[in-house]
């Protein structure tokens, strides 16, 4: 596996996992730095997505 597919691989289970958290049951603190990091990790994912735009977030003609 290219580096470049093992990163994003790695940003997505992160991603993933986090958004499987039940920040119910977080104390506020905690629901903040969640929300911090899935904000980030989603901002990063955007900047270093495919270099041709097919992405999966590419956009189309419809």
């Amino acid at each position: 596996m290219n580096q470049q597919v093992e990163q994003g691989y790695w940003m997505h289970r992160v991603l993933s996992n986090l958004s499987r958290l039940d920040v119910e049951r977080l104390d506020d603190a905690d629901r903040e730095r969640v929300e911090t990091a899935r904000d980030l990790l989603e901002e990063v994912s955007l900047l270093t997505g495919p270099e041709d735009g097919s992405g999966p977030d590419a956009p189309t003609d419809d």
